[in-house]
């Protein structure tokens, strides 16, 4: 079969790395189910592990996708959910498993023809979605809900606001969060992508930095050093900043004076719980709300999928389809 595999990493080249090869498809062993893929979807993680960014590179090659929704062996239309854990380990909750690891960390991903995981990976995939649509979710929408509702414990009426609008999990909390009732303000420094937050929900939108209209009940951040110290400043007494990402840095100044006068909470966030995925789920039902896809791209030209995320030069999900 046909995958995307990463065989080495290169943080200055990271697409020389990625190499479309002919693998064998893979058996399901007991308490494993096989899925034929029908659809997958790029996320700045694939690209963190090309780069030798938080992966170990004792588990290269691997094929590379944390997303992907398809049909099992014996029917089933389900998506993969891509926390690859024990919840026992974690005290209940599988993202709290010290030896947890994302779809094609640890094990093959999904950007491939066939994908085997663990039976407990399996979500029915609802009806109501496409496999494109439904490959979008698993990663960043589950991420944005778990930092969103178990995390800051947002609900209607809360102010909310999301930083770097154009990123994948930030997107997906501010359609979250306006589907939720709240009152999101989101930040970007393009003026496409800050039209873009008003089109998933958003009240109103800013660049980087601007003061906003009010204080803010909790902070989705992903941003990291650039943002950090706007962030802090637009939370009101007792509110809370999530992070789940620091795409601009790992170490902003910690503002402990600000943080212990103002009794703010920071919370760290990564990934979500099966449970959660599926509230995930539940909640686009009822809402109507749907991810964007930027574009359907087959296997072969990942490349292009992946140097148009690297670039921004997208609105929505990149998804990569395989025709059944």
């Amino acid at each position: 079969m046909l995958a995307a595999v990463a065989t080495a990493q290169n943080a200055a080249d990271p697409l020389s790395c990625l190499k479309l090869m002919d693998v064998p498809i893979p058996a399901a062993g007991s308490g494993w189910t096989r899925i034929r893929v029908r659809a997958s979807s790029l996320n700045m993680h694939d690209v963190w592990t090309l780069r030798g960014v938080g992966h170990n590179p004792e588990n290269l090659p691997i094929i590379l996708g944390g997303d992907a929704a398809g049909i099992t062996d014996d029917g089933r239309e389900v998506l993969v959910y891509p926390i690859i854990g024990d919840a026992a380990a974690g005290r209940g909750d599988e993202t709290l498993d010290p030896n947890r690891a994302l779809l094609s960390e640890t094990i093959d991903g999904a950007f491939a023809e066939y994908l085997a995981v663990p039976d407990r990976c399996l979500i029915t995939k609802p009806s109501s979605l496409s496999f494109e649509e439904a490959a979008c979710l698993p990663v960043a929408w589950s991420t944005a809900y778990r930092m969103l509702f178990t995390q800051a414990r947002i609900s209607a009426g809360d102010r909310v606001l999301v930083q770097g609008a154009g990123g994948g999990v930030a997107s997906a909390a501010i359609a979250l969060a306006a589907a939720a009732g709240a009152i999101v303000y989101a930040t970007s420094r393009t003026e496409s992508k800050r039209v873009y937050a008003l089109e998933l929900g958003a009240q109103e939108v800013f660049e980087p930095g601007a003061r906003l209209p009010e204080r803010v009940d909790a902070v989705i951040e992903t941003v990291g050093e650039a943002t950090w110290a706007h962030s802090l400043r637009c939370l009101r007494p007792g509110g809370a900043v999530v992070v789940a990402g620091a795409t601009s840095g790992m170490n902003p100044e910690a503002e402990l004076g600000r943080v212990f006068y103002q009794q703010l909470r920071i919370l760290g966030s990564t990934g979500a719980t099966k449970q959660e995925t599926e509230a995930m789920l539940a909640l686009l039902e009822v809402s109507g709300i749907r991810p964007r896809i930027d574009r359907v791209l087959p296997l072969t030209r990942i490349h292009e999928g992946f140097r148009a995320m690297i670039n921004g030069d997208t609105t929505g999900k990149i998804v990569i389809a395989i025709p059944g």
